[in-house]
């Protein structure tokens, strides 16, 4: 799947709209993503409105390319529906690289800013959307068609990263 080998974090965009056919996909790829005890915690806001895309693009300094994106998807856990409370994260890790390696196959740039890795983008989060208690942010992935960037292959394979039978 060449879509694996491609995708790179792409922040930035051309002025264009993702149509709507292609957000559904994105979002149909996320919510098949594995996931522990098939508790699929996922919940999904749908940003393109370019005043809440420039109040994303602030959460931290590494969301800029937000406020360029066509659509920015606000990735969250609804914790009424975990069964195995510990793979939240897991769970929504796959559902984003999902999405990720869809937006690539649909030629489409996108990149991953994280959310749950620090208390402050999680605040910031769950007060810009008005988040009840039991949704936890976890990341937003922006997409659109990428602008002076492209997805193409770098290899990242790493003999010395690889042990078998044990850690050498």
């Amino acid at each position: 799947m060449k879509e694996i080998f491609n995708r790179r974090s792409i922040r930035s965009y051309e002025n264009r709209p993702v149509e709507k056919e292609k957000i559904e996909k994105l979002l149909r790829a996320a919510m098949q993503a594995p996931s522990a005890a098939n508790q699929q915690p996922w919940e999904f806001i749908v940003v393109e409105n370019k005043d809440t895309l420039k109040k994303l693009s602030t959460m931290s300094p590494y969301s800029k390319a937000a406020e360029g994106s066509a659509v920015t998807f606000v990735l969250l856990a609804n914790t009424e529906n975990f069964i195995v409370e510990t793979a939240w994260q897991q769970d929504m890790a796959a559902a984003a690289e999902n999405l990720l390696l869809e937006a690539t196959y649909l030629g489409l740039g996108a990149v991953w800013f994280g959310v749950a890795t620090a208390d402050t983008c999680v605040t910031y989060v769950k007060e810009t959307f008005k988040l009840p208690e039991n949704i936890k942010p976890f990341a937003l992935i922006s997409v659109g068609y990428p602008e002076n960037q492209e997805n193409q292959f770098v290899d990242r394979y790493s003999e010395s990263k690889v042990h078998y039978e044990g850690f050498k």
